[in-house]
């Protein structure tokens, strides 16, 4: 029976936004009751300098989007994967005000790009999860280098961090911060890749860029 259920539940692909409201009330609750902290040394938290292709990992999700004011939000447009999974992540990420665009370099990704560069000319960040939907972990995808090579906007690596937190027995070992820690948000340097990259500078390019925001995340 539970895996008749389990099956029947796999093959639903879009769940009712009624759903998601209690977890998205719970996430913003949760951050009236912790410490935050802002580290933004270069003030790109301003959408007089809009727009970034940012990028974070895939474990630091879950308060990515109280971290920022809600006019920050609408100003932000997250790549989600087309898969099940990324269709319930873009249903909380509406109910948070941020808009989303699905695809990957695998799976419909020249939709995704072609949605990406279209809100990038409208002066909206691009959020990007290089390591997901499915790892390895803490690893840069070619997708951030590529769209920042051929857009010309840079990168922004955005950190997410709790001063204490469970790991959930994920792929990417999903953090979730304990009651009352202290949740740091920290953007580091904006990076931006040059024109028309060859394969070579392109993995340059991502080690670049993944040492940066495994900096700022604090993985040694």
């Amino acid at each position: 029976m539970f895996k008749y259920l389990k099956k029947k539940f796999r093959n639903i692909r879009k769940l009712p936004t009624f759903l998601f409201i209690l977890p998205v009330s719970l996430i913003k609750l949760s951050k009236m009751c912790m410490r935050t902290e802002v580290i933004d040394p270069n003030s790109c938290i301003d959408p007089e300098k809009f727009p970034f292709i940012t990028v974070t990992w895939h474990n630091r999700l879950l308060f990515f989007p109280p971290m920022f004011k809600s006019h920050i939000r609408r100003k932000t447009v997250a790549m989600i994967s087309s898969s099940r999974d990324g269709q319930y992540v873009s249903d909380v990420c509406r109910l948070f005000g941020i808009k989303s665009v699905r695809g990957s370099s695998s799976k419909k990704g020249f939709v995704a790009f072609t949605d990406a560069l279209k809100y990038l000319n409208e002066k909206c960040n691009i959020s990007i999860t290089p390591d997901g939907p499915r790892g390895p972990r803490y690893k840069m995808s070619k997708g951030p280098i590529a769209l920042a090579s051929k857009t010309g906007y840079p990168i922004l690596p955005v950190a997410i961090n709790y001063s204490s937190y469970w790991e959930v027995r994920s792929w990417d070992r999903f953090q979730i911060p304990k009651p009352w820690a202290k949740v740091t948000l920290r953007l580091g340097d904006p990076i931006r890749i040059p024109a028309d990259i060859s394969e070579e500078d392109m993995e340059k390019w991502q080690k670049t860029v993944e040492d940066a925001l495994n900096s700022i995340s604090e993985i040694r």
